[in-house]
């Protein structure tokens, strides 16, 4: 019997339990999986309110980095990332580890982008930390662009082979001579981008709703590819499922079941 859930704030848009609940039906796993609304600073609270019935939890902002910092255990890659988006129950303790950094690679892998050259990635918070784990080694240079530079050292931890540089908002043209552009920003960040008449790299944009978002609309109609956040939920969401069932099962076969119902519900 699987019990997890989501947290986050807000949290009720989310589309984690449907695509739980689906997976663990075609799996044929009892379950039991909920979107439950934690606020920043909450999650010591909420957990100690569990009992040893738990499986696990889905973490969504604002709750990514507290998860690092409560666990019982964190793997080397939500420490070096220093952001975990699953807590997983073992022997009574949580573990803590991130999915978002494969959610992030399958993503781009199944649309054949290649992590290379030069990524520029717009925000620095938990996910852009994330995104750019997943370049590492792979991109000769990652640009952060970022409206705050209180974030950078943690960033740096995250980049540890390509060659890392920051610029502030007011260089966002950087994106001009990028080879793959990541947006990790909130809602609304990116409406007013202003973007080059012609567009050749592709572009990830980590949100699913708001969707289409309007940077996303006028990036395919200047001729890019766009990804959406779509994907990334549910790659990232296949590695939990994984971790939470302790089942391997057709991630093919599951991605195009999760992704029609992920859509269905988005219209």
């Amino acid at each position: 019997m699987i019990k997890a859930a989501v947290l986050g704030s807000p949290i009720a848009h989310s589309l984690s339990p449907l695509l739980h609940t689906t997976a663990y039906k075609e799996l044929g796993i009892a379950h039991s999986y909920e979107a439950i609304e934690v606020a920043s600073g909450g999650l010591a609270d909420f957990l100690a309110t569990l009992d040893s019935s738990w499986t696990g939890l889905s973490l969504t902002m604002p709750l990514k980095e507290e998860a690092v910092a409560l666990a019982d255990s964190v793997d080397e890659l939500a420490t070096r990332i220093d952001s975990a988006n699953t807590l997983h129950r073992r022997d009574g303790k949580w573990e803590a580890t991130s999915t978002d950094v494969i959610g992030f690679v399958n993503s781009l892998r199944m649309h054949d982008v290649a992590m290379t050259g030069h990524v520029v990635i717009l925000g620095a918070g938990a996910t852009a930390r994330a995104a750019a784990a997943a370049c590492d080694g792979l991109a000769n240079d990652i640009t952060i662009v970022s409206r705050s530079i209180k974030r950078i050292e943690a960033m740096s931890g995250a980049v540890q082979q390509s060659e890392l540089s920051f610029v502030d908002w007011s260089g966002v043209s950087v994106i001009e001579d990028a080879d793959l552009v990541i947006s990790t920003t909130p809602a609304g960040v990116t409406d007013s981008l202003e973007l080059p008449s012609q567009v050749r790299a592709p572009f990830f944009e980590a949100l699913y709703k708001p969707w289409p978002t309007i940077a996303s609309s006028e990036w395919a109609k200047r001729g890019g590819l766009v990804i959406d956040g779509l994907d990334l939920l549910i790659h990232q969401g296949i590695a939990q499922m994984e971790i939470f069932s302790g089942v391997t099962f057709d991630k093919s076969h599951m991605y195009k079941l999760l992704r029609g119902v992920g859509i269905s519900a988005l219209k």
